[in-house]
């Protein structure tokens, strides 16, 4: 899983799962199941996917994340 490594196993593969699941919960992401390539063993994998909602939601974070440093002066 490449967020685990970027973050230096800082971030546990359960930590990351957990919250992916209550975030399709709340309807921020939706997943579905995919066909692995024949390399990875065959085996299906979860693919997550932000919804219109979670893209919303992020876009308003991202927004006031760039305005609080105005605010804090």
């Amino acid at each position: 899983m490449t967020l685990v490594a970027v973050s230096r196993r800082r971030l546990k593969r359960g930590m990351v799962y957990v919250t992916l699941g209550r975030m399709e919960d709340k309807r921020y992401v939706a997943s579905r199941l995919e066909d692995a390539p024949p390399s990875a063993g065959g085996l299906p994998r979860r693919v997550y996917e932000a919804t219109a909602l979670g893209r919303r939601l992020l876009e308003a974070h991202a927004q006031l994340a760039r305005l609080l440093p105005e605010f804090a002066r």
